[in-house]
């Protein structure tokens, strides 16, 4: 498949390609051999991370109470 490289340096990944990964919004960009590799990515969100920690009970007091202990 071919895949054309606009004046802006944009490149539209085919359909076809693209539905055999993992969707993704972010993707690692690395040169290899001459060769332009991407590697999908997901980032996590801050919300994600807010979420998992009220799952698990961990309140703001407890991350405050953590980091004091840390620093000490």
């Amino acid at each position: 498949m071919l895949a054309k490289l606009t004046s802006k340096n944009q490149i539209t990944l085919p359909k076809a390609v693209v539905s055999k990964v993992d969707a993704a919004e972010y993707f690692e960009v690395e040169v290899e051999n001459g060769r332009i590799v991407l590697t999908p990515v997901r980032v996590q969100q801050g919300q994600a991370v807010r979420d998992k920690l009220q799952q698990l009970g961990i309140t703001e007091q407890d991350v405050e109470d953590a980091i004091s202990w840390g620093r000490k």
